[in-house]
């Protein structure tokens, strides 16, 4: 019964999930205005932006897997842990290929070693380790705790992402919200690409979650099977 209903669930994010995409490159490409200087390419904001936003979240959902384990010692939080620091990973990926293509229209160079974009590759770089410990360590409860200490660590950085344009002086456009600088019909586009990028973060957690606990319970029954030869 409850793997119906979990069943149930994903096909109804699922089906959510492709709405929301659908309807987010609606609005970015045909219902968002062309902007003057950028033109077309301006459009790749809809999606940067929201990847960025939606990878912090992932980072922020491992800090507290990675709490939740070290309290709890209960392999649910660690795989919690590791969908929300690879599901982050990709998103943050999207955001470091998108900003040069960006960058290079509007600064004329294609990376500036500017607070933002340096924390944010730095930010990437200790999220990729974190993925590269867990491979390097082969059993289970030591590759659980090692990398929840690894994962608190590394989300020191991502306040440093959020704030950098607050903290330092940088070329990095500030906060929309903060200097009002889309005109009222972007704002809708945004959302809706913001929205359907939370709706891929869950999607995406929930399914990874699943192969990892699957994965577990395989190597339980081999570890059980080897014991019992």
């Amino acid at each position: 019964m409850k793997e119906r209903g979990e069943g149930t669930l994903d096909l109804v994010l699922g089906l959510a999930l492709l709405a929301g995409m659908v309807f987010a490159l609606y609005m970015a490409f045909l219902v968002a205005p062309r902007e003057r200087t950028m033109g077309d390419l301006q459009r790749i904001f809809y999606f940067h932006v929201p990847a960025g936003i939606t990878g912090l979240t992932a980072f922020a959902v491992n800090f507290v897997a990675c709490l939740g384990y070290l309290a709890r010692k209960d392999r649910w939080w660690d795989a919690l842990a590791l969908a929300a620091a690879e599901v982050g990973v990709v998103l943050l990926t999207i955001v470091l290929v998108t900003g040069p293509i960006w960058a290079k229209k509007a600064w004329f160079v294609w990376w500036a070693w500017t607070p933002r974009l340096t924390s944010s590759l730095v930010l990437w770089m200790l999220y990729v380790a974190y993925l590269l410990v867990r491979n390097y360590i082969p059993d289970p409860e030591r590759r659980a705790q090692v990398s929840a200490v690894f994962g608190l660590v590394a989300f020191v950085d991502a306040p440093i992402v959020w704030f950098s344009i607050r903290w330092w002086r940088d070329i990095h456009p500030a906060p929309m919200l903060e200097t009002g600088g889309l005109s009222p019909l972007m704002w809708p586009a945004l959302l809706a690409c913001w929205v359907a990028f939370q709706l891929l973060l869950i999607y995406l957690i929930r399914r990874r979650m699943f192969l990892e606990t699957a994965r577990d319970d395989v190597e339980e029954l081999v570890r059980r099977a080897e014991l019992a030869s």
